[in-house]
């Protein structure tokens, strides 16, 4: 097939809309349900992102996609029981494909709702039934198994979009984009991210262990297929705060670093204690666990609000408990898709646990962001390659 007719583009206005390949026929096979415009960017740029995840650790990898954007990534690292109770793993016995959706799902539940889903290997059932029980909008893969098939199909009273993706298809190295009537091109971003971008350390501390490359490694290929500016926060094989969009650096800092840290004190002992009522929805549950975690606590616990949620009122969460929680948080990897101008930063990120950084360098102030790690005792490679995805 070389076209598909498509309901309409970004907006219900947008008519008419197609996907179509000049010559030859399209990498990607409808199984089930009816992609729309922004699924399939959404599954294209997650299929390249898990692609190379893939490729660069050889492990399984699942990423979770919104308006163009990961939501979360991951390869396919076992699951401690904190996490299989705080992602709803629930009895399913984990295969590393399941490992990798459930954590690339679970770092920001909240920004996942209604993903398009990317999955590097073939879908089995234990990530079928993982997705299955979460709100999506459709998947991308190279197969699936009969069973996990038979399982998404289901989905959306059977309108789940279910896409597979012929894994040998080669892009031409040429691609092009219209604006405004204009057309624009340029050579696809083919950068191979592997260990040598981290070979220029220009920290005092120069030691990067194998666990912090690798992590560095998923950061910068995260930062590859993420609206730019980016930065991404990576800790034990999966992103757990992606800053996406933004156009300051360092709101994009702030930003995924307030998301690692709502993943972090979702595993705190006040959280996971939390006496929600049986039946409360995963949705509301993940919203007052937001609210819950922040200055805002106040709105959730107001009169009316938690009856509707918990069994009993909740002890406050106070902001001095949280700070010495996110305090306990260590082994951060962070990675920037262009430098960082100014130390601050470094100073954010080290609130967060931050151990290793990569970014290109490059900036008139790298002695200040230098400085700035080396206070923290960071280390921090210059990669000298620019991520920026537009």
């Amino acid at each position: 097939m070389t076209e598909l007719q498509l309901k309409y583009g970004c907006n219900p206005n947008q008519k008419p809309a197609r996907v179509y390949m000049e010559k030859g026929d399209l990498p990607i096979t409808v199984l089930n349900g009816k992609p729309g415009y922004i699924n399939l960017l959404d599954a294209l740029n997650g299929w390249q992102l898990v692609k190379e995840l893939k490729a660069s650790t050889g492990l399984p990898a699942a990423t979770s996609f919104k308006h163009v954007s990961p939501a979360g990534a991951a390869v396919g690292t076992p699951l401690s029981d904190t996490l299989k109770e705080i992602y709803f793993t629930g009895d399913v016995a984990l295969t590393p494909l399941a490992c990798a959706y459930a954590r690339a799902r679970g770092a920001d539940r909240m920004s996942s709702f209604g993903d398009f889903i990317s999955l590097s290997d073939e879908c089995d059932l234990p990530t079928a039934q993982l997705i299955a029980k979460e709100v999506s909008d459709g998947i991308i893969a190279p197969s699936y198994t009969p069973e996990a098939f038979e399982l998404l199909k289901a989905k959306k009273k059977g309108a789940y979009c279910i896409l597979q993706i012929n894994e040998n298809y080669i892009p031409d190295p040429i691609e092009h984009k219209q604006v405004y009537g204009i057309t624009l091109e340029q050579g696809r971003n083919n950068l191979l991210i592997d260990e040598s971008c981290l070979n220029n350390i220009v920290t005092k501390n120069k030691t990067m262990t194998a666990d912090e490359k690798r992590n560095l490694i998923i950061a910068l290929i995260v930062l590859k297929y993420t609206q730019s500016n980016s930065v991404c926060y990576v800790k034990d094989g999966q992103a757990i705060g992606i800053g996406a969009g933004q156009q300051s650096r360092i709101h994009c800092t702030r930003l995924a670093g307030d998301k690692a840290d709502k993943w972090w004190l979702r595993q705190s002992p006040q959280v996971r204690s939390l006496p929600f009522k049986e039946g409360v929805k995963r949705a509301d549950r993940d919203n007052a666990i937001d609210v819950y975690t922040s200055d805002d606590y106040e709105d959730v616990l107001a009169d009316g609000k938690w009856q509707a949620l918990f069994t009993t009122k909740p002890e406050v969460f106070t902001r001095e408990e949280r700070k010495a929680w996110i305090a306990k948080n260590t082994d951060v990897a962070v990675g920037s898709d262009a430098f960082f101008p100014f130390g601050d930063n470094i100073e954010r990120a080290h609130r967060s646990g931050v151990s290793v950084i990569a970014q290109p360098g490059g900036s008139i102030r790298d002695d200040n962001v230098i400085e700035t790690c080396d206070t923290y005792n960071i280390a921090m490679a210059f990669t000298g390659i620019r991520l920026f995805h537009h």
